[in-house]
């Protein structure tokens, strides 16, 4: 697919998937989704990938939302096609780490984009929220079920209820970005986290968010035994044995994903 609302880049084991439609603050419309969930099958399929930033251009906007103009004319039975949620399912599920680095407002389908990244780091100047009950619509990218597991279902239906638009240091506070930090340090801070993962098995990193993500939604016995699954496929690798030799030889382990 030729890109024309998202950039893709790839730096060392680092890929960057920037949303680009800056004159429209990154609004969400069908071709940026598509292009988007592109990406990521790419990432998904390249073993020289090991972490995902997605980012947004322009520095007002990580993701304004839904493109209001063509929400407007989009009709009911549109909704029931729409591969929204399956593209925001594929990151979440993706075999690697994705973080989301938010610079300005994460709204509505943007705030559902960074709520299916495994990380979220944000400027102080960063404002998120589901502000969709002021359309007369709810949130359907999974805002109604990925806000509920992050900062409980109390805070999840205020949020969601009322539409209100929080700041970064309280989208923190409640636990739904991990990180905060000053505009220009954005990029910075999530390469540092990316690099820092990328440096580990990725095997292991592959088969713990895995673990985390099925017992997410697990009873905790259905849970522990994918645990012990994942734990049993990991002593199965290379990276295994290269981890605990390094130690034991008091080195820098070289992990090569086998």
């Amino acid at each position: 697919m030729a890109y024309q609302n998202i950039l893709f880049e790839k730096d060392g084991n680092i890929a960057f998937i920037t949303l680009n439609r800056p004159e429209v603050h990154n609004a969400l419309d069908p071709r940026t989704w598509a292009e988007l969930r592109d990406a990521i099958r790419k990432c998904k399929t390249d073993d020289g990938v090991r972490v995902v930033i997605i980012t947004g251009a322009g520095g007002k906007a990580f993701a304004s939302g839904a493109d209001i103009r063509s929400l407007r004319e989009r009709r009911a039975l549109d909704v029931l096609k729409s591969e929204t949620q399956e593209t925001l399912n594929d990151i979440e599920n993706l075999n690697k780490p994705v973080i989301a680095a938010i610079d300005g407002f994460a709204l509505g389908g943007g705030c559902e984009l960074a709520m299916a990244c495994d990380l979220r780091i944000a400027t102080d100047r960063s404002r998120l929220g589901q502000p969709e009950v002021n359309l007369g619509i709810i949130p359907g990218a999974g805002g109604t079920q990925r806000l509920q597991r992050l900062v409980g279902i109390g805070k999840a239906k205020e949020l969601i209820f009322t539409g209100e638009i929080i700041s970064a240091a309280e989208a923190e506070r409640i636990g739904l970005v991990n990180k905060v930090v000053p505009p220009e340090e954005l990029l910075s801070a999530a390469r540092e986290m990316a690099d820092k993962i990328a440096a580990k098995a990725p095997l292991a990193i592959s088969l713990s968010k895995a673990a985390i993500n099925i017992g997410a939604d697990a009873d905790i016995v259905t849970g522990l035994q994918f645990e012990k699954f994942a734990q049993t496929v990991a002593f199965f690798t290379e990276d295994r044995l290269e981890g605990t030799t390094a130690f034991l030889e008091k080195r820098k382990p070289g992990f090569k994903g086998k």
